[in-house]
């Protein structure tokens, strides 16, 4: 008998490690953005958020463009 390797949880992993990534220089940047006074006082976390969710989208739309 052939057994099929489980793949669901190799996608969960991927896809949990990507978001705690994600988080975790999200979270870097803005501290050294705050600490370098380059950013504005009214931002918040919330706007570093939508910033590197833009990059990490058009990365993904590259990627897709070049397959």
């Amino acid at each position: 008998m052939i057994f099929e390797e489980n793949k669901t949880i190799e996608k969960i992993g991927e896809k949990s490690g990507y978001i705690f990534s994600y988080f975790l220089f999200t979270t870097i940047l803005f501290f050294i953005l705050i600490l370098l006074k380059k950013i504005p006082e009214s931002w918040s976390y919330i706007h570093v958020m939508g910033i590197t969710i833009l990059i990490a989208l058009i990365g993904v739309a590259i990627k897709r463009f070049l397959k």
